[in-house]
């Protein structure tokens, strides 16, 4: 069934037509999550979030062809909301904690592209999450951030010098 359709009934209070639209994109809506708080379960939540997020609100959602730059703006949002009440956290000794990857990767240099992407504004992680990490224009980014395409061009280039 075409997006448009699957939309409009989602809207119309479809909860099937909401499900299988928001199965299209969990995948991608967890991938983009994890990107940011770096942990398995905090991903989970923040779909899980998403889900709410979206479902609740999906009648806002003016054109259905942006759906899921809509799912992905409430993920950043939500990964966001996260992580700034996270920092009124206080970890004991984070010396102990073993990082979890496969023993093929190469640890220390997925250590390195965390460190690194971490020294980025918000903005400027999201911009290069988004053209990167899934692919969108530069267009849709700008879309989902809600910024101006030149504005989006100059933070992406500006990221990709401090990194």
């Amino acid at each position: 069934m075409k997006l448009d359709r699957l939309v409009k009934k989602a809207q119309k209070g479809n909860d099937k037509s909401y499900l299988m639209l928001f199965q299209q994109y969990q995948e991608d809506i967890y991938r983009m999550a994890y990107v940011y708080v770096k942990n398995k379960d905090d991903a989970l939540d923040i779909v899980q979030e998403v889900a709410y997020q979206s479902f609740k609100r999906i009648s806002t959602l003016r054109k259905p062809e942006y759906f899921k730059t809509w799912l992905m703006k409430i993920t950043i949002n939500c990964a966001l909301n996260l992580i700034n009440k996270n920092k009124k956290v206080i970890r004991l000794n984070p010396d102990f904690e073993v990082p979890t990857a496969a023993e093929d990767e190469d640890i220390a240099l997925s250590l390195s592209l965390y460190e690194l992407m971490d020294t980025l504004q918000d903005t400027e992680k999201s911009v290069i999450l988004l053209r990167y990490y899934n692919d969108l224009t530069l267009k849709e980014v700008s879309q989902i951030l809600d910024i101006p395409l030149g504005t989006a061009k100059t933070v992406l280039y500006r990221a990709l010098e401090k990194l």
